[in-house]
C-alpha cells in the first residue's frame, strides 16, 4: 500500500507495463517446448499483484483436473518478499481450495550452468553490439539488484550471499573480477535494507562508463523501465558518467529452453530432500530458504561465506 501512489507514476511514466505480455510469451513458449519434449503439461502464468492472480490460476488448475501442479517462480536469485513469498501463495491457495495434488517447486537457479552460461553471453553480446570492453579501466560491469530487508537475512534467508555468488560467476565468465553491486530499496519503508544502495555506489567510483546489468529480473517492468532507465540513468548522467543498460533476455528462446530442463529435471531427476553441504552437484535439492514440503532448488547443497551487503544500516 505504501508503493501504490509511487508505482501508478512510474507505470503511467512508461506507458504501462509490459511484464503481463512477456510472462504469457515465456508461459505459452515453455508448454510447447516441454510438450515438444515429450512432456504432458500445460501452464498457466499467475502473479503475486496482478491479475491473473496466483488463486485464480490455482482454481483453473483445479478445474482442469491437473494431478501435477508445478510451481516456477520466475526470479533468477530466490529472495524472501518474491520466491519464498511466492510460493507461499501458491500452498495457501491450495489450501483454500482444499485441494492437494501432487505439488513440487523449483525455488532457486541463478547457480546452474545452464542459465549461468545464457545470461553471461547475452551480456557478451550487448558488450560487442555497442562496442563496450569491460577491461577498459574506464568502463564498469555494474549489477543492479533488487534490495532486501536486512531482517530476511537475519532470519535465515540467503538472498545476499547468492547475489553475491552469482554477480561473481557472471563477471567471470565475462573475463573480469572488476565489478559492483547496487541495491534498488524501497526506500520508503523505513527499516533496513542491503546496502550500497544504487546511488551511493556509483557516485563512489571513478569509472565514466557503467554498463548497467539488471540481474535480478527476467522481464522488464517499473525496476527496470522506470526506476533505472529514467531515474538512475538522469543520476548517473548527471554526475558526468555514461549509462549504458543491458536490456533483459525476457523473450531470448534460451531461456525458455533452460527453463523446461529445469522442469524436465524435477520430473525426470533423483531428488534429494536433504542438502549435502559438500556435494556441489547442481541436481535439485529440498530448498532451504523455503520451508515448504516439494519445494527443490540448484542452490541448497552447500554453503556460502558472508555477503559484504547485510551490515545493517542506519534508517
Amino acid at each position: 500500500e505504501d508503493r501504490a501512489p509511487g508505482l501508478i507514476e512510474e507505470y503511467e511514466s512508461i506507458g504501462g507495463s509490459p511484464l503481463n505480455e512477456q510472462a504469457q510469451y515465456q508461459s505459452d513458449l515453455l508448454e510447447a517446448e516441454l510438450r515438444f519434449r515429450g512432456l504432458d503439461t500445460t501452464t498457466y502464468e499467475a502473479y503475486q499483484f496482478t491479475e491473473p492472480s496466483i488463486v485464480s490460476a490455482v482454481q483453473k488448475a483445479k478445474a482442469d483436473g491437473i494431478g501435477h501442479l508445478i510451481a516456477l517462480p520466475v526470479y533468477p536469485i530466490c529472495g524472501r518478499s518474491t520466491t519464498v513469498a511466492a510460493l507461499e501463495a501458491v500452498r495457501s491457495a491450495l489450501n483454500e481450495e482444499n485441494w492437494e495434488p501432487r505439488y513440487t517447486a523449483i525455488s532457486g537457479w541463478h547457480h546452474h550452468p545452464g542459465y549461468r552460461s545464457f545470461r553471461a553471453e547475452h551480456i557478451r553480446g550487448y558488450l560487442s553490439a555497442h562496442n563496450l570492453d569491460i577491461k577498459d579501466p574506464e568502463t564498469l560491469l555494474y549489477f543492479s539488484v533488487h534490495g532486501t530487508p536486512i531482517q530476511f537475512l537475519s532470519e535465515g534467508n540467503r538472498y545476499d550471499r547468492y547475489v553475491e555468488e552469482h554477480c561473481k560467476m557472471i563477471a567471470a565468465e565475462l573475463g573480469t573480477n572488476r565489478f559492483e553491486v547496487g541495491f534498488q530499496n524501497h526506500t520508503n519503508r523505513r527499516i533496513a535494507w542491503t546496502q550500497p544502495d544504487n546511488e551511493n555506489a556509483i557516485q563512489a567510483r571513478d569509472e565514466t562508463n557503467f554498463v548497467i546489468v539488471p540481474i535480478a529480473f527476467m522481464h522488464e517492468q517499473s525496476e527496470t523501465l522506470s526506476e533505472l532507465d529514467l531515474e538512475l540513468r538522469s543520476f548517473t548522467e548527471a554526475l558526468g558518467k555514461s549509462f549504458n543498460r543491458v536490456p533483459v533476455p525476457h523473450d531470448d528462446e534460451r531461456f525458455v529452453d533452460f527453463l523446461a530442463t529445469l522442469v524436465e529435471d524435477l520430473l525426470t531427476g533423483d531428488l534429494s530432500t536433504t542438502p549435502t553441504v559438500k556435494d556441489e552437484a547442481l541436481s535439485l535439492k529440498q530448498c532451504r530458504c523455503a520451508a515448504i514440503p516439494g519445494v527443490y532448488c540448484a542452490n541448497a547443497g552447500r554453503d556460502l561465506p558472508p555477503s559484504p551487503y547485510a551490515v545493517p544500516n542506519p534508517l
